[in-house]
């Protein structure tokens, strides 16, 4: 069961609850608590993902490239 954040009406108090999406729904149309909403957080990285890994990924890849066809379109 999914976890949700909720917050208190009167008191402000938030609270994470394990509920069904039926106990969430019964939650919140008694109206004693709402549902905190939170966005995704965004993860950014400078650079490519390739130069930050180890020589042993690189030599896989090598090999992956060497052994397939001549129109493959991998990049090493």
């Amino acid at each position: 069961m999914p976890t949700y954040t909720m917050i208190h009406n009167e008191t402000g108090e938030e609270k994470d609850m394990i509920l069904s999406l039926s106990e969430r729904e019964q939650l919140l149309s008694e109206g004693e608590w709402k549902q905190k909403l939170t966005t995704a957080k965004f993860v950014s990285q400078h650079g490519s993902t390739l130069s930050k890994t180890d020589n042993g990924w690189k030599e896989v890849l090598s090999r992956v490239k060497s052994g397939s066809s001549k129109s493959n379109t991998i990049n090493d």
